[in-house]
């Protein structure tokens, strides 16, 4: 659910989400494994029933929160999926991550206050919003809550040295084997495929995520293809090799084409 908002000159407009309040049931949500920890009482679902209590529908193109602005909620992604869009101190653009549904976004903010990076939909998607004071106040009162949130910001981490170990030094098709086989497994842990990936995002935003211009991703999935590990039609991929891919990855070297 949107509204548009009409500058003062009658020119520009924004669309922006807004919130709509109904109880989030999250003793019912298929996602409840992947945002929060197995073995919690009743009470504690209730608990958990009352703090995530607003839903925001977020259109393709919205911004959730951007960039420098103060921290209030940590987001559960209910469907769809985000780019974080970070500006660099020479003023380009950098996709930093996608997030999809069963994640969390806003834990950026937590050291700081401040958001790192922009969010924004990229399909039209719902997500839970926690608020941020209320979540730390219940996560006092639920060790086993506070443990899995524990447990979120870790994996963060870990992602973010995947991220750099990723950029440093490998090849463009090693890169690309990498981040295909890493959103594959995501997605089949929420009942997805194990073979093929439908790719939300466009080959442009993937470069910027891997640090590749455009050119150069379409090249990689090309040379990937024609090394049989792969195959592409439009944005639907399958791994025809993932044994091989892997290889690729550890060596971060191109792969030898297959004979014609």
């Amino acid at each position: 659910m949107s509204i548009l908002h009409r500058s003062p000159e009658g020119m520009d407009f924004a669309t922006v989400s807004i919130a709509v309040e109904h109880p989030s049931a999250c003793a019912q949500c298929s996602l409840r494994k992947e945002c929060i920890p197995a073995g919690l009482s009743e009470s504690d679902f209730a608990m958990l029933d009352t703090l995530v209590s607003t839903r925001r529908y977020v259109r393709k193109c919205e911004t959730l929160f951007r960039q420098g602005g103060p921290l209030t909620s940590v987001y559960a992604i209910r469907s769809g999926m985000f780019k974080l869009r970070a500006i660099r101190a020479d003023g380009r653009d950098q996709v930093t991550g996608f997030r999809m549904a069963g994640e969390l976004m806003g834990l950026d903010a937590i050291d700081s206050g401040f958001h790192a990076c922009d969010a924004i939909a990229i399909e039209d998607s719902a997500v839970c919003a926690i608020p941020y004071e209320r979540l730390m106040a219940i996560c006092a009162e639920t060790p086993s809550l506070q443990h899995h949130f524990y447990r979120l910001m870790s994996r963060e981490i870990v992602s973010e040295r995947w991220v750099m170990a990723l950029l440093a030094g490998k090849r463009a098709e090693a890169r690309l084997a990498a981040f295909l086989l890493n959103l594959l497994q995501r997605m089949h842990l929420r009942g997805f495929s194990d073979k093929e990936l439908r790719l939300r995002m466009t080959r442009e935003e993937i470069g910027s995520y891997l640090g590749l211009t455009l050119e150069t991703v379409s090249r990689a999935l090309s040379r990937l293809a024609r090394a049989n590990l792969i195959s592409v039609r439009q944005r639907l991929v399958r791994i025809e090799d993932s044994e091989g891919l892997r290889m690729l990855i550890t060596a971060g070297e191109s792969p030898a084409d297959s004979p014609t």
